[in-house]
């Protein structure tokens, strides 16, 4: 990875209102979270660009993930669209871990609930891992951007 600077990070990111799906309390808390937490830490230097900082809207278009990215007050920026296909399997299965885990949250005991959180947060890694090796020729991420942006591009998928 190359030097950090001030400037390789995002300042802003949001979703696209018409791509999601309104979620339970539990799911809209950790949308919010991740965009906070991506906010406050991040490290995302699009490739071939020195610029920066960038604000970046997250979408789903015809089935395909879409990273809109610009610099900060700027109008017009840089568009990747991804293929979800190699992710599927990661928000499918993230998916069923999460519903068991607030389904836990309920009524398991507390072993239980650890158990299935360690879980979580496995194949959450796993994803961030996937999701950063798809951007790698693309944009440059670090592993805790890539967790937080798999929250969001997981958000994209919550149905209420």
């Amino acid at each position: 990875m190359t030097e950090r600077s001030d400037r390789q990070r995002l300042v802003s990111v949001s979703l696209d209102e018409a791509s999601i799906g309104r979620g339970s309390p539990d799911q809209e808390h950790e949308r919010a979270v991740a965009i906070y937490d991506l906010v406050e830490r991040n490290h995302f230097a699009p490739c071939g660009h020195d610029g920066g900082p960038y604000e970046l809207a997250i979408s789903l278009v015809e089935g395909k993930l879409c990273f809109a990215m610009r610099e900060a007050g700027q109008q017009e920026g840089l568009t990747h669209v991804l293929s979800l296909t190699p992710l599927r399997r990661y928000i499918r299965d993230y998916k069923l871990v999460c519903d068991s885990y607030y389904d836990a949250i309920r009524t398991a005991s507390p072993t239980q609930i650890e158990a299935i959180d360690m879980g979580r947060r496995g194949l959450h890694d796993e994803a961030a891992e996937a999701l950063r090796q798809r951007l790698a020729d693309k944009i440059e991420i670090d592993f805790d951007t890539a967790r937080r942006l798999f929250t969001l591009v997981f958000a994209l998928h919550w149905r209420g």
